[in-house]
């Protein structure tokens, strides 16, 4: 039997991108799946495509309007799901955005809202989960950070604070809750071909874009799929890509080669933009 059959799976963010391919990845696999996003519309045309990829006719799929940046909603949403569905057995925080800007561009309303959404949004969902799972006895976390979670990028002074707080706080939960029975996977995926990103590569400084064109953009099924196979498995850190396994592992050990690297696309950036200033 697979081990998402008849499970009661929570995902947030879950009209689009990462999150809505995580939730059909478990709907196949047999779970019953609670949605949340923001936009009401979105949200019901990806309950449609979720309950379309159910493998039995018993399974559920139910959808939650929710702001995760509001506590009080992500308490009311969990409730809302254990009395319909029964208790989550596995929560898949997708929720999170970015807008890049550089440091001194960047508003500190802006360092509040990446915070409010991409950690505390993770908070307040694992806060409404974890203490039934540890009174059952089992459960997982699974949270989304980034690669921009493990490694600061110019322009994403406010992106990568969120993640690498999600990111710390997932290694903090690992330890936690393992002795309760309750797994915690972490997943720090490289860019990935959602709305999100796309809206985030409109506006995003020329030397983020030099930075980020070192790696090619993944589609988000791939990081999904991988996502799911992990939580079930019970691993901890989930990146994808051998090249994004190396450079995590090579940053840990010799840091300065990833200053160099980036100092160097900054740099080209910057004399292209003269250039290109000049020319008009």
């Amino acid at each position: 039997m697979s081990y998402w059959a008849d499970k009661n799976v929570l995902v947030t963010g879950a009209s689009s991108g990462l999150g809505l391919a995580t939730a059909e990845f478990v709907a196949a696999a047999g779970a019953h799946v609670a949605l949340v996003a923001r936009d009401e519309v979105r949200l019901e045309a990806a309950r449609e495509a979720v309950s379309a990829r159910c493998a039995t006719g018993s399974q559920r799929v139910l959808s939650y309007a929710c702001d995760v940046s509001d506590r009080s909603a992500v308490d009311d949403v969990v409730g809302r799901v254990t009395a319909e569905l029964g208790p989550v057995d596995v929560l898949a925080a997708c929720a999170g955005f970015c807008e890049p800007r550089r440091f001194v561009e960047t508003p500190v309303e802006e360092f509040q809202r990446h915070l409010d959404v991409n950690l505390l949004g993770s908070v307040y969902a694992a806060k409404a989960v974890v203490p039934s799972m540890i009174e059952r006895g089992s459960g997982h976390i699974g949270l989304v950070s980034s690669m921009g979670g493990l490694v600061g990028v110019y322009g994403y002074s406010a992106y990568s604070a969120a993640k690498f707080g999600v990111t710390g706080l997932a290694e903090v939960l690992r330890s936690e809750l393992r002795p309760h029975g309750v797994g915690v996977t972490l997943l720090c995926p490289p860019n990935m071909d959602t709305p999100g990103y796309a809206r985030e590569v409109a506006t995003e400084p020329r030397e983020t874009a030099a930075i980020n064109g070192i790696a090619k953009t993944i589609d988000p099924s791939e990081v999904a799929r991988q996502f799911v196979r992990d939580i079930e498995r019970g691993r901890f850190l989930v990146l994808h890509g051998m090249s994004n396994r190396l450079l995590y592992r090579i940053e840990g050990v010799w840091p300065e080669l990833f200053y160099r690297l980036f100092d160097g696309k900054v740099a080209a950036a910057r004399r292209e933009g003269v250039r290109s200033d000049a020319a008009h």
